[in-house]
């Protein structure tokens, strides 16, 4: 690899309301994405108006607490410029920052990694376990969006990597942390969004992928009789969910008389579910149950080892002459998860 070479980083994720009047149409757009609601059209479009509309109030009292927009777009720039810090050696490395559900967008972003015309792209989502509804709906809408521009490069994808030895490490070295101001009468709550259970066993590998990650960072803490559990937060609707949900693991840690430490294992950036959820509501629900103390540790956001396991990753992308390449390995999707990247989310 020479010197000269251009490569485009594409750093996937959610994406936020810039503002207030911005939060009603994220929304919609996030409820309109088939992987989100499975519904044909018009009846998808329908539903996503619908719900919208009902949720628009509720989610903007959340980003209130938040000065009325999501500061996610800024901490993924902050990933973004660290990230090419870390590889500057490799040549021009641009990282570009594609939202799924508001700006900067897919087809704005395919335009810009156009005019730099880079000699490779490489694919990067900032969701380290792989799902149909996260990653796997970026990189059908960036393909979609990239074909119809005519953006036709050299292209490798990370669909996955929930043991990456970087994110560990900086998940672990925080939990570390947080263990030492705890002292030893502590229960860590391993928390990551949730999925309808219907998601999962129509073969979506994310469930299995979360709790891999959790079993490597306790592997990494290497304590005897650590107290710990994997949860899932965010339930909304009416369906059934995978469990165990983390309220409820609040409760019980307050009926155990134990001290909570929250440590978030899907989220790589802070946002509304971390900074208000995690901060706020679950706080207040600790503080119900009798909890004695309840510690929250920070997402890994631009932590270095984090950011090192990401370059590692696209050095690693560089030297494969493979279009896709699963971070989880056969054992974490392969045969056994029908919806995984390899098979075409």
């Amino acid at each position: 690899m020479g010197t000269s070479e251009k490569i485009a980083i594409i750093l996937f994720n959610l994406g936020g309301p810039d503002r207030p009047e911005a939060i009603r149409p994220f929304l919609f757009n996030l409820f309109n994405d088939k992987a989100i609601i499975g519904a044909p059209q018009p009846i998808r479009w329908l539903l996503a108006k619908s719900i919208s509309g009902k949720r628009a109030p509720v989610a903007a009292e959340i980003y209130h607490h938040l000065g009325g927009k999501s500061p996610l777009l800024e901490q993924t720039e902050s990933q973004a410029r660290a990230l090419e810090k870390a590889l500057e050696d490799l040549g021009e490395v641009k990282a570009f920052i594609c939202m799924r559900y508001w700006h900067p967008m897919s087809a704005e972003v395919v335009r810009d990694v156009k005019t730099f015309n880079p000699d490779r792209v490489i694919l990067l989502p900032l969701y380290p376990q792989f799902s149909t509804t996260t990653t796997g709906s970026s990189l059908i809408d960036w393909k979609k969006s990239a074909k119809k521009a005519g953006l036709d490069k050299p292209t490798y994808t990370v669909c996955c990597y929930p043991t990456n030895g970087g994110f560990i490490e900086a998940v672990a070295v925080a939990v570390e942390r947080k263990l030492a101001e705890a002292g030893e009468n502590a229960r860590i709550l391993f928390t990551a969004h949730g999925l309808p259970k219907k998601v999962i066993e129509g073969g979506d590998p994310y469930q299995d992928h979360v709790e891999r990650t959790v079993r490597v960072i306790v592997e990494r803490l290497g304590r005897e009789n650590l107290d710990w559990v994997t949860c899932y937060q965010s339930r909304v609707g009416p369906l059934e969910w995978i469990g165990p949900a983390t309220e409820d693991e609040i409760a019980r840690a307050g009926e155990d008389g134990k001290a909570i430490i929250m440590t978030p294992v899907a989220f790589v950036s802070e946002h509304s579910e971390t900074l208000v959820e995690l901060d706020i509501e679950y706080a207040e629900e600790a503080k119900t149950a009798g909890v004695p103390q309840y510690l929250r540790v920070p997402t890994v956001t631009d932590a270095e080892p984090f950011i090192d396991g990401l370059a590692d990753l696209v050095r690693n992308g560089l030297t494969k002459n493979v279009e896709l390449d699963c971070g989880a390995g056969e054992a974490g999707c392969g045969s056994t998860f029908g919806r995984c990247a390899k098979r075409g989310g």
